[in-house]
């Protein structure tokens, strides 16, 4: 008795007018656009210009699509070149059908392409980029819901996938496991993991990107044997197992091999990035003067300049008392010696015409003492 499922649904495309809107093609697309976010993200956060990474797509991606669907009609050869086949069928990527093998694999040799025009090492561009791919791939997997493909065993747990029927294509209604949906959220996983680990142990030199790939493998390989539409086998298991496993060692012996000959992550990971950025920070903080101070503040002159006044006021009152003592030495002091002590600003004649007046006086006094 079937208590609970997910249901599936009734159609994969919405006609507006004469465009059709694809389940399928809106999946992948905005799992590119994910991707590429966050790629670019942490391309910055490593030293890159923004941008980059979504210039080097433009060769990845469409690499990607040809890559994704050149491995899926080669091993699934059989509904375009088989017996009652349509060739034609093989352009038809809307209907499903791309292999990440060959997605990653192809779209690989566009990246590098990418980067060698730009001048970036590919293994830094894969490190930044693989969460990316992760998450990427966790969306583009809503594809396969929406076109009711690549579901797992019959089932009846609660979280059962809800098949229908289509005896054209041979497809058998029921509950299966919904392995689309299990890979979405390993992927998920794989990339909080890639991006913990990067964290913590800074993975550089393409380690991060061999982690995502050993990390999907080995989910892939579990998920993979779930499955129960038609797939070529070898001793037994299906093919795609075979790849995951021979893909999960490649990425470990690699990475292996690369912490031994590389280890720590690159310091630049594009040429001329950091002086940029360096350059763009110092334009925004102001022009600076000869000293490297900023011409928009106050000079270190203009901020002491109370303490120049505090010296003034400081030395003011010492000032006064020399000039309250000098009364008392003027009544000692002689004529000539007064003269002397006339302020510098009055002129030599009027000092000399007080000390004269002052000389009868001072006669009159001695002649009263005597």
């Amino acid at each position: 008795m079937e208590l609970a499922f997910i249901p599936s649904p009734s159609v994969g495309v919405v006609h507006l007018g004469p465009i059709p809107l694809r389940g399928y093609a809106f999946c992948i697309i905005i799992g590119v656009f994910v991707g590429v976010w966050l790629g670019n993200k942490r391309w910055v956060q490593r030293g890159g210009r923004s941008g980059t990474v979504a210039d080097i797509a433009v060769w990845a991606v469409p690499f990607g699509l040809v890559g994704g669907r050149l491995y899926h009609v080669i091993t699934t050869y059989e509904p375009y070149f088989g017996k009652d086949g349509h060739p034609l069928n093989a352009f038809k990527v809307w209907e499903g059908g791309l292999g990440i093998w060959g997605a990653v694999a192809l779209g690989a040799v566009g990246a590098w392409i990418g980067c060698r025009r730009r001048g970036i090492p590919l293994p830094a561009y894969a490190d930044a980029l693989a969460p990316g791919l992760a998450l990427g791939q966790a969306i583009g997997r809503w594809g396969n819901w929406f076109n009711q493909e690549l579901y797992g065993k019959p089932t009846d747990v609660p979280w059962a996938l809800k098949i229908s029927s289509d005896p054209a294509i041979g497809r058998v209604g029921g509950t299966y496991h919904p392995t689309f949906l299990y890979e979405c959220l390993w992927c998920i996983g794989v990339a909080a993991l890639v991006i913990w680990a990067d964290k913590r142990f800074r993975l550089g030199h393409g380690r991060a990107f061999a982690l995502y790939v050993a990390a999907y493998c080995a989910g892939r390989a579990w998920i993979e044997y779930m499955r129960v539409d038609e797939a070529h086998h070898i001793l037994g298991l299906r093919l795609n197992v075979w790849t995951a496993l021979i893909v999960f060692v490649l990425a470990v012996v690699y990475f292996v091999v690369s912490a031994k000959k590389a280890p720590g992550r690159e310091e630049v990971v594009e040429p001329g990035a950091l002086e940029e950025r360096a350059a763009a920070e110092a334009a925004a903080a102001g022009p600076k003067d000869e000293e490297g101070e900023s011409t928009d503040g106050a000079s270190p002159a203009a901020e002491d300049g109370d303490g120049d006044q505090d010296k003034v006021s400081v030395e003011k009152p010492a000032a006064k008392t020399e000039k309250t003592e000098q009364p008392a030495k003027a009544d000692e002091a002689g004529p000539a010696e007064k003269a002397a002590q006339a302020p510098a600003g009055k002129p030599e004649a009027a000092a000399a015409d007080e000390a004269a007046a002052e000389e009868p006086a001072a006669e009159a006094a001695d002649s009263k003492k005597s």
